[in-house]
């Protein structure tokens, strides 16, 4: 465990090492559909930069962690989709589960009462860390989507808000 990891928000001056991040993330197969590195402009536009963070040691970025909207419909303007991708070197050290207890407690200050993620089954270190925070698996979706000429799976997982009265 990096005890002095800092969690703090995503800055455009980080987007060079997000990126690199997110490409190992890419590299790996198993943590997105994406096969191109997105700009700055383009990521902000489909994620929630007041609730976009990064975790920092030494003044590098080593993670981060955001929440996408699911729908621009009123009705679900309290559901979001998670991504949390860590630095390879920092895998295993307690880096994603700082970055997960800071974007739930981010997402309730506000207002949100669903995360939600989409998960590949072989990305068990993913599964495991949403399991770790309350989220449990909701559905399977076979052959949802292809990549580099295969067919991926995805495990839905969903956590529900402790904030919320759901009478």
């Amino acid at each position: 465990m990096i005890k002095s990891v800092f969690i703090r928000p995503i800055f455009k001056e980080d987007w060079k090492e997000i990126t690199s991040i997110y490409k190992q993330g890419m590299e790996t197969g198993i943590a997105t559909f994406e096969t191109e590195l997105p700009s700055w402009k383009k990521w902000k536009k489909s994620h929630l930069i007041d609730i976009s963070i990064a975790a920092q040691l030494n003044n590098k970025v080593i993670g981060f962690a955001t929440l996408s909207p699911t729908s621009k419909r009123k009705a679900y303007k309290g559901v979001a989709e998670v991504s949390i991708y860590v630095d390879s070197e920092y895998s295993n050290r307690g880096v994603g589960k700082k970055l997960m207890e800071e974007l739930i407690a981010l997402s309730e200050m506000h207002g949100f009462w669903t995360l939600q993620s989409a998960i590949f089954p072989e990305n068990k270190a993913s599964i495991y860390l949403h399991e770790k925070f309350g989220f449990r698996k909701i559905g399977f979706r076979e052959k949802i989507g292809q990549c580099n000429g295969r067919w991926f799976d995805n495990i839905l997982m969903e956590r529900r808000s402790k904030n919320v009265n759901w009478e």
